[in-house]
């Protein structure tokens, strides 16, 4: 096997364990909420705390892993989200609860942004959307395998147990990456310039001032309103909001991760295919913006169909068709970002997630005052719009940032 396609084996298991280490806590939402005492609104700023520091870090993690290398920098913060998990079946009330996925959260933020980097390293530009969606699919993968894991062992043993069990997977991971991976060869005069590049003042300027960079950014924050309820609220919406007891409730949060996984190896797939034979236009924006449409109109539908197997049905749908866009707009950061794509996937990645942070309040607070946990998928369907809109005005032909040092 080619090297590079064993360090995709590599990032494809790593997205696995980011997600299982991440959706754990929705799956244990209920059962933690009834041990911890916690109400809706509590529950949602603790979804919302690991959101946060998420957020904050992408772009520090993409700088870091673009300047230091990534064999050292997803090592260190593999290792310490896998602490984090662990020690999340710790926690006693909610101010630790809130501290512990704050802290699980900054190490997290690393894992996007540094994977894009070491696949713009190692692939080619008609290469880095099907190696994407590879990775995207092995995190829904994860997804749909946590209530697999996560309940069984939570009706034998406890939630808490579930969190000792995947902390461990992480930190086996961190120590075969870094005995393992090398990052790719580059002369003393080249790595100089190179560093020097990414620390000019000017830099950031360049960026802040790209009318892309803030389509790529905005685009995120509101297709991040739906990505976010399928990794946090979801499983409690289907147990609280819609009745599943815990043995559907394995199926019917798999089954859409399952879908989602579909999405991204297709997306992926499409989106380099579409690229070859009609241009980076057609490739990334096309698809990108036609599933966020119609993704929005199956949110609607499993908001306002009334029932288990329609909920379950149009969600499903949803989170598959949508991320059929996925690989396109990852695609699309080392399109415009070039060697800078894990600086500018960070900030991609930290605009995704401060929509997230909102969504995980709003969803949380709609609930607590209404009662109604059908409302939110109503608001989360307007802005899968709004990111459909904004994709379309994304140019992938013009780089955020020139390719050729100053």
């Amino acid at each position: 096997m080619k090297r590079k396609n064993v360090i995709l084996t590599m990032l494809v298991i790593l997205g696995m364990v980011t997600f299982l280490d991440r959706i754990n806590i929705s799956v244990a939402g209920s059962s933690i909420m009834h041990d911890l005492n916690l109400s809706p609104s509590e529950w949602g700023w603790v979804q919302s705390a690991f959101i946060l520091s998420y957020g904050l870090m992408q772009i520090p993690m993409g700088a870091m892993g673009d300047r230091f290398g990534h064999r050292k920098i997803l090592s260190l913060i593999v290792l310490w989200w896998s602490l984090f998990t662990a020690f999340t079946g710790l926690a006693g009330g909610l101010a630790s609860l809130l501290v512990i996925r704050f802290m699980f959260g900054i190490g997290e933020a690393g894992s996007s942004p540094c994977s894009t980097g070491v696949i713009s390293r190692w692939f080619e530009k008609d290469e880095v959307g099907k190696a994407q969606g590879y990775v995207w699919a092995a995190s829904r993968m994860g997804g749909a395998l946590t209530p697999f894991v996560v309940i069984p062992v939570m009706m034998s043993v406890g939630w808490r147990s579930a969190f000792y069990l995947l902390g461990a997977l992480g930190i086996v991971w961190a120590i075969v990456w870094y005995f393992y991976y090398r990052d790719t060869e580059i002369g003393p005069t080249h790595k100089v310039e190179r560093l020097k590049h990414g620390m000019q003042e000017g830099i950031w300027k360049d960026i802040l001032r790209n009318k892309q960079f803030w389509l790529i950014c905005g685009m995120y924050f509101f297709y991040a309103f739906g990505s976010w309820f399928f990794f946090s609220w979801f499983p409690t919406f289907m147990e609280l909001g819609r009745g599943f007891d815990k043995t559907e409730l394995t199926y019917a949060v798999a089954v859409p991760f399952i879908m989602s996984m579909i999405g991204n190896i297709a997306g992926g797939h499409l989106t380099d295919r579409l690229t070859r034979r009609y241009g980076i236009k057609v490739g990334r924006k096309a698809l990108g913006s036609t599933s966020l449409a119609i993704s929005a109109v199956c949110m609607f539908l499993a908001a306002f169909i009334p029932g288990k197997m329609a909920v379950f049905v149009f969600l499903s749908l949803c989170f598959g068709i949508f991320d059929l866009m996925l690989p396109s707009a990852w695609a699309l950061c080392i399109d415009l970002g070039k060697r800078h794509a894990g600086t500018i996937s960070g900030a991609m990645n930290t605009a995704g997630n401060i929509g997230g942070f909102c969504c995980g309040i709003l969803f949380g607070e709609l609930v607590q005052q209404s009662g109604n946990y059908n409302l939110p998928l109503y608001m989360i369907a307007v802005m899968l719009i709004v990111s459909a809109v904004l994709f379309v005005f994304i140019n992938p032909e013009k780089p955020i940032i020139s390719d050729t040092p100053r």
